[in-house]
């Protein structure tokens, strides 16, 4: 399917719907949990079992070749100066420790991020507290200017900056530049948890002044989980010590007879061991699917969707989108509250509907994809307002 090249395609996402058979099965819209996979994806995957299966690693130089492409398509999709920048790591959360370990910390140090992080941006860097690190949590949805309000925490002992890009209860997205402009300025390290944007929408790492990022691909890189990419800029590399040493992290790996085992320079110094093949094929397929669809497109399909979900929320009796609509911080994630009505109930016979979607923080949230723009977000939007109406 993969041409090289962005293509565009109209806003009904017409040819790709083919490639989503979750769409015969109900309305989903839970991408900001788990995807389903483009039928490109799950073909990959059998296509690998079956080879493994007949001639088990007789191709394994064509593994390493894809291996190859899927690092440039990943630091094409973040922009990175190289594919010497994008590790292969197992989730956002060794990514995440991976900074977290590796910085050499000092007692009074202090690390700023928002509140409410989801736990995996959170815990690793409260870890550091028995360190002597202070975390320095801002609540952004009660400023006026969230950005300000976390530049506002940081200091001359401010190590890092961590935010996730997209917040994963409401959807609410900061504005990276602005935060990473600010960290270059102040001489503060910027990691970016970009699970619930890389995929979505469009990222820029060296725009943004991004130090470090992880993101998993199962969300809205329509992936398998158990795989994930993480940047980590050249300039910065050298600040993290390694925790954990392997056959993989050199230049080479496969000269098993050498001296020097050295740590390569590039971000393949992260990945200690054998790396995930099968999950390899999977999420290079289904970037291929991104990107034959063309991000710009991507994005606009899904800016769609929220602005079509906030507008058609407003007019159901009964439910209240957490936010409104906002295009400087659209994401693909639109959630509203039931304020007259119990939302685990509301939630369930949402499921019971066939709808798939999520609870979080008492609110329920919506996640479709760039495919089910149109009909499917009116039908999503017809179902809510029909739960509502019988409860």
């Amino acid at each position: 399917m993969n041409n090289g090249k962005d293509s565009e395609m109209d806003s009904g996402a017409v040819g790709y719907i083919e490639q989503f058979p979750i769409l015969e099965h109900g309305l989903y819209a839970n991408h900001a949990a788990i995807a389903p996979w483009p039928r490109a994806t799950a073909q990959a995957v059998v296509d690998f079992a079956y080879e493994n299966c007949n001639l088990g690693p007789e191709k394994y130089s064509h593994w390493l070749l894809r291996e190859t492409k899927l690092r440039r398509v990943l630091a094409k999709m973040l922009n990175a100066d190289s594919d010497k920048d994008i590790a292969l790591l197992k989730n956002t959360t060794e990514g995440i420790c991976t900074v977290a370990n590796g910085i050499n910390w000092q007692s009074g140090d202090n690390i700023v991020l928002p509140a409410d992080e989801f736990p995996s941006n959170h815990l690793p860097w409260l870890a550091l507290q028995r360190l002597g690190v202070e975390l320095r949590e801002v609540d952004i949805r009660a400023a006026e200017d969230p950005e300000a309000a976390l530049i506002g925490r940081m200091d001359g002992r401010t190590r890092l900056l961590s935010v996730s890009a997209v917040q994963w209860i409401d959807g609410f997205r900061l504005r990276l530049k602005s935060l990473g402009d600010a960290c270059k300025q102040n001489n503060v390290l910027f990691f970016v948890d970009a699970i619930q944007q890389l995929g979505a929408l469009q990222l820029d790492v060296q725009a943004c002044e991004i130090d470090f990022l992880a993101a998993d691909g199962h969300k809205w890189m329509l992936a398998p989980e158990g795989l994930a990419v993480f940047y980590c800029r050249k300039s910065v590399r050298q600040q993290l010590g390694l925790n954990q040493q392997g056959w993989r992290m050199v230049d080479d790996p496969y000269q098993f007879t050498r001296e020097d085992w050295s740590p390569s320079a590039s971000a393949t110094r992260f990945e200690a061991g054998t790396p995930n093949t099968v999950g390899q094929a999977a999420l290079y397929a289904s970037l291929c699917v991104l990107q034959d669809a063309g991000m710009d497109a991507v994005e606009r399909n899904i800016t769609e969707n929220s602005r079509a979900l906030c507008a058609g929320l407003s007019d159901i009796s009964g439910a209240r989108p957490v936010r409104p609509f906002d295009q400087s911080r659209v994401s693909g994630i639109v959630s509203f509250q039931t304020p007259d009505l119990d939302s685990t109930e509301v939630f369930r016979q949402l499921k019971r509907r066939q709808l798939s979607c999520a609870l979080r923080a008492n609110a329920i949230r919506l996640s479709p994809h760039f495919y089910q723009t149109g009909t499917p977000i009116q039908e999503m939007l017809n179902v809510v307002e029909d739960v509502l109406i019988n409860m």
